[in-house]
């Protein structure tokens, strides 16, 4: 059985590191000195600002793929296909814990 709460946990880590991140490069873009398209040393704030975007979107997205199979755990339709109704292999839920879907229907 994952540790749901560990990765859930871990997810918010990751969003508070993102979250610092997001307002470092604000504080950059606002404090008038940062040459956003001519620096030539390292990417820009825009291309920085994206990337930190996109990860805290995708951690985002997890943390909801995380709470939905907390709650199927708690409803006891955790390991269930939502699709068919046939029991997940143990080796997918090990693989991918918030799986809601077997392979067949995935």
């Amino acid at each position: 059985m994952p540790d749901l709460e560990l990765m859930r946990r871990d997810v918010l880590t990751r969003l508070e590191r993102l979250g610092a991140d997001e307002r470092s490069l604000l504080h950059d873009r606002a404090d008038g000195t940062a040459d956003d398209e001519h620096d030539p040393e390292g990417s820009t704030l825009s291309g920085e600002w994206s990337r930190v975007d996109a990860l805290r979107r995708a951690a985002l997205g997890e943390l909801a793929e995380i709470d939905a199979a907390m709650a199927r755990l708690a409803d006891g339709t955790y390991g269930i296909c939502a699709r068919c109704g046939r029991p997940i292999p143990a080796e997918r839920m090990e693989v991918r814990p918030t799986a809601h879907l077997c392979v067949a229907c995935a």
